[in-house]
């Protein structure tokens, strides 16, 4: 009996330095975005933790004024770190579900500006905004193009509104009501070429050679960043932009 004990507790002593060794070695070698444990990088690809990562910063609307500040300011770092200038945005109460906590405006630094820019958006977007940039955005323009972009041209973040502008009280409010979403209307090329959601959609010419494929590619790219993207794909009231949020629910089209 007492060996019987003795081998297994030998048995969990193996098993215990195995897993150990196997967490080192997947700690050492396995790409940092797809350790949840490591902290975000916002200059790495994105990986199987980067959602993850990016939702530690989603605030609850409950969220005490002091859980607000501490969050946001460890995801501002974030974009800090990643050579984004951003300040933070004074919180907004409208009434009812317009509501802004935790807000921030990027201001400049290594991120292509928004134009107009100046937007309040929820830092979590901000963050999505970067990694898509840099990860997808800027990728396939040049890969489309062989040009960088200049600027993305938008329709803005906040609105006080409900889905569609609905003022049906059963249907829920806009992610736009908390500054929690951003209408991205097309691209200004460094050499001076347009691409637009209105325009180029559904097809292109030889004018506008790419601008369907390049759209679809960042439209793609974007499921992987945000949770909800809507395209012209999806209905009517989205023809002419794609809708990117960060809601708690999923859904690309």
């Amino acid at each position: 009996m007492d060996r019987d004990f003795a081998d297994f507790w030998n048995l969990l002593w193996e098993a215990g330095l195995g897993l150990c060794a196997a967490f080192a070695l997947l700690n050492a070698f396995a790409p940092h975005q797809d350790l949840p444990w490591k902290p975000l990088d916002l200059s790495h690809p994105i990986g199987q933790a980067t959602a993850a990562k990016v939702a530690d910063f989603e605030l609850a609307r409950t969220a005490a004024p002091e859980e607000v500040k501490a969050v946001t300011d460890a995801c501002i770092q974030v974009l800090r770190e990643a050579g984004v200038t951003v300040e933070r945005a004074e919180d907004r109460d409208d009434g009812g579900f317009c509501v802004v906590r935790g807000a921030v405006r990027i201001t400049g630094g290594a991120v292509t500006p928004l134009a107009p820019g100046g937007l309040v958006m929820q830092c979590p977007l901000a963050v999505r905004y970067v990694i898509w940039d840099r990860q997808v955005l800027q990728p396939a323009a040049e890969a489309t193009f062989g040009s960088r972009v200049a600027s993305v041209q938008n329709y803005g973040s906040y609105s006080c509104r409900r889905l569609y502008g609905q003022t049906d009280a059963a249907v829920r409010p806009s992610e736009h009501a908390r500054a929690n979403a951003l209408d991205i209307a097309g691209v200004t090329l460094e050499d001076g070429r347009t691409v637009s959601v209105a325009g180029d959609w559904a097809g292109e010419d030889g004018r506008r050679a790419g601008g369907r494929s390049f759209l679809k590619r960042i439209r793609d790219g974007a499921c992987r960043v945000f949770s909800t993207v809507l395209t012209p794909d999806y209905n009517e009231a989205h023809r002419d932009h794609l809708h990117l949020d960060g809601a708690d629910r999923g859904l690309c089209a």
